[in-house]
């Protein structure tokens, strides 16, 4: 119970990070952590500045019961489980609804990597279509994309990234929007100049880079 405590309150504190980014607003988004086979989940009706630990909930990984806690979790809890299901690796997963992000990828505008940290932290960030949220076709959409990415961008929606600790996939997802606000910048003056492949290469070679993401991971 030692560490189910440890990450409820650390889902209070990424949650509101969330919040205070502007990464979601409301009851919108949601997030989630692991221990063992217990995956703790946002309630869903619920804003992230108004949660406090004993409120997110416990459920069972492979079942889907509710093992911890007395509220309803968040009706995107199949999309939760089924990142966890698709890769051992991850251990947190936040879904958020950033406004420029969203605008620009429902408009057909790419999310390219234009700065090193985009690279380092999220590699790519695949785009789908709008798909009914709640559901298993949300589930199967994403899980498809995070099988072998840390990062999905849902059209009319949001974004998905995951990591292997809350404070990592809130990175990518903060990352992913200011990467936004930069292509909105350069739409806005121009043309957007991306990283080219090579450039990018030689961005994940850098041991500056294999440090941070080290730390990132609590390694």
């Amino acid at each position: 119970m030692v560490e189910a405590e440890r990450i409820k309150r650390g889902l209070v504190k990424w949650g509101r990070k969330i919040a205070e980014k502007g990464l979601a607003v409301g009851a919108g988004g949601n997030i989630s952590a692991r221990v063992g086979d217990i995956i703790y989940l946002s309630p869903s009706g619920y804003a992230f500045e108004e949660l406090t630990a004993d409120q997110y909930v416990g459920v069972n990984l492979k079942t889907g019961e509710v093992v911890d806690g007395s509220l309803k979790p968040t009706c995107e809890i199949s999309m939760h489980l089924g990142c966890y299901l698709i890769r051992r690796d991850i251990q947190a997963v936040v879904h958020t609804h950033p406004p420029l992000t969203v605008g620009l990828i429902s408009a057909g505008v790419e999310i390219k990597p234009m700065f090193p940290d985009f690279v380092a932290y999220v590699g790519e960030a695949p785009v789908i279509d709008y798909v009914i949220p709640a559901g298993v076709e949300i589930r199967e959409a994403v899980t498809r994309i995070i099988k072998d990415h840390n990062a999905v961008l849902l059209k009319n929606h949001g974004a998905v990234t995951v990591g292997a600790n809350l404070k990592e996939a809130f990175y990518r997802a903060q990352i992913i929007e200011d990467a936004s606000r930069s292509i909105l910048a350069s739409l806005i003056a121009g043309k957007p100049r991306f990283l080219t492949k090579e450039e990018q290469e030689g961005i994940k070679s850098l041991e500056a880079e294999d440090y941070r993401k080290a730390l990132l991971q609590g390694k």
